[in-house]
């Protein structure tokens, strides 16, 4: 039984098929429904568990060589929470780009994860090392 790191199965066992140039898709809790992607959904309710608190868990243990972010998020939400989304990635590479561009990357996905954050924007597309 695990009792430390990513308890979730569904979870971990994505993040671990996930190779080198892979990318996972991290989702709000508004985002569309991709039918063929596999999508683990961690949403509790509105808020809960957050895109940065997905990332506080995965970021350290998985390789992540960029992220790509809607430019969008950068317009619609406050200094204090773009700044704590750029604490959250870790230095990592971020691309922003028009959402409508962030979603044509969907469809070749590994996986995607569903928070319930509610931050304008927040979806990103990671891209493993």
């Amino acid at each position: 039984m695990l009792t430390e790191g990513i308890l979730n199965p569904q979870l971990s066992s994505l993040i671990a098929r996930v190779r080198h140039t892979n990318m996972l898709v991290i989702a709000d809790y508004a985002f569309p429904y991709w039918p063929h992607l596999e999508t683990v959904d961690l949403s509790l309710v509105q808020g809960v568990p957050t895109v940065i608190q997905l990332l506080d868990t995965i970021l350290p243990v998985w390789k992540c060589g960029e992220i790509y972010m809607a430019e969008e998020f950068n317009a619609h939400n406050p200094k204090k929470v773009r700044n704590a989304f750029a604490k959250a990635r870790r230095g990592v590479k971020t691309t922003f780009e028009p959402h409508l561009n962030l979603k044509q990357r969907v469809p070749a996905a590994i996986g995607l994860i569903r928070t319930g954050d509610n931050t304008i924007y927040s979806n990103m597309v990671l891209v493993s090392a």
